[in-house]
């Protein structure tokens, strides 16, 4: 089961870092995402799904800082697998240091809830992000309807929400 775990792991980050360019997400995506994180604290939701909106903002703060490094012509080597391994490193270590994470009785299929909602969350958030980029694209630069780039990777995190939901009660 750890061996399937890393290469998830692996095969996530490879697809971040394979990724042409950074597709920033708009300020209003991450406050909904910051918002869903601490409403589900707060209301006392499974990890797995607070892992969801975790992710989801991890991918928006990537993809800034990728962005803001194009922007002011920051260039270093590595500097987008840097950017996405110090991001997780930051998030994910304070979370196991203080129990948080990796609690051996908070795991849903052998995998630490947060964690796994984590990996899930950012990758449809990505998904969700560039699936909206490419819909533009083919409609002539044009979204399909008002705040597309909004509902597209939010509303992937809020289906996934409902999903775990129910697979976690």
């Amino acid at each position: 089961m750890k061996k399937i775990f890393l290469s998830l792991i692996f095969s996530f980050l490879a697809g971040i870092l394979s990724v042409s360019s950074a597709y920033a997400f708009c300020p209003v995506c991450v406050v909904a995402v910051g918002a869903g994180v601490g409403l589900a604290r707060w209301l006392g939701i499974d990890d797995s799904i607070s892992g969801l909106w975790i992710g989801g903002l991890m991918v928006s703060v990537i993809t800034w800082t990728l962005d803001w490094f194009n922007k002011k012509n920051i260039n270093f080597r590595s500097r987008r697998t840097i950017t996405v391994l110090g991001y997780y490193l930051i998030l994910l270590a304070p979370l196991y240091w203080i129990g948080v994470a990796g609690h051996p009785f908070n795991k849903l299929w052998g995998i630490d809830k947060i964690l796994l909602g984590v990996i899930v969350g950012s990758v449809f958030f990505l998904l969700g992000g560039l699936w909206y980029s490419y819909l533009k694209k083919r409609n002539n630069n044009q979204a399909y309807f008002p705040f597309q780039k909004i509902v597209m990777p939010v509303g992937a995190l809020v289906i996934l929400s409902f999903i775990f939901y129910f697979i976690t009660k």
